[in-house]
């Protein structure tokens, strides 16, 4: 069977705020890195591991694990190197992300597959948001045109693989994407993708994962 599409999952973070390396935490009896991998196993052909550098991460469920580096830029560069030749599609995902749902996976798959350059998941933002200086507020912005930015996000290779050729270090892929001038899609993300930072984000995580099992 070819291979169309590939994730590269990106857990190197050192979990600064964390505290430590928040990827290797359990959830139940599975890592956080292991529920991100093996969700992305189960949407595209191939997937590669970008790991926190001098850590072990003992067995993966990836078709090859790489080191990151210094930035995630960095570490998103480390991963597309080890795309296969004949991959099409590909989706950056953070491995701190562990609920991003198959369904998820499978509508940025889906708009790739239809022709789109890019395509990002987001939610809306329901608070009001204020620009402010030191103590002082600057400016109010429209809500109904910001959005809160998921992953995975999903590229055409040849995209992505050009937009990293800057040296720019972001924290957002697509906007790379978007310095160049490329259309990015945005369609609805999901609540429940939110992103480790703290400790209280794990437990918020855990208890989603019980709910899930009780039902």
């Amino acid at each position: 069977m070819s291979m169309r599409s590939a994730a590269v999952v990106v857990s190197a973070g050192s979990g600064v705020r964390f505290g430590g390396p928040k990827q290797l935490e359990l959830i139940g009896d599975q890592r956080v890195v292991d529920i991100s991998l093996s969700i992305a196993r189960k949407c595209v052909d191939f997937v590669i591991c970008v790991k926190l550098p001098g850590t072990d991460f003992g067995e993966l469920e990836a078709d090859v694990a790489v080191d990151g580096g210094a930035t995630r830029s960095d570490s998103v560069r480390a991963g597309l190197a080890e795309l296969p030749r004949e991959i099409k599609w590909v989706l950056v995902h953070d491995a701190a992300r562990p609920l991003a749902s198959v369904d998820l996976y499978g509508r940025v798959l889906g708009r790739l597959e239809d022709g789109a350059p890019a395509v990002i998941p987001v939610l809306a933002i329901v608070d009001t948001v204020k620009e402010v200086v030191g103590n002082k507020v600057v400016a109010t912005f429209d809500r109904s045109r910001l959005f809160r930015v998921q992953t995975p996000q999903g590229f055409q290779r040849s995209v992505i693989e050009l937009a990293y050729q800057s040296r720019t270090d972001v924290t957002d892929d697509s906007q790379l994407v978007e310095q160049m001038g490329v259309s990015v899609e945005a369609i609805l993300g999901e609540e429940d993708n939110f992103k480790i930072t703290t400790p209280a984000d794990l437990e918020r995580v855990k208890e989603l994962v019980r709910e899930r099992g009780n039902r």
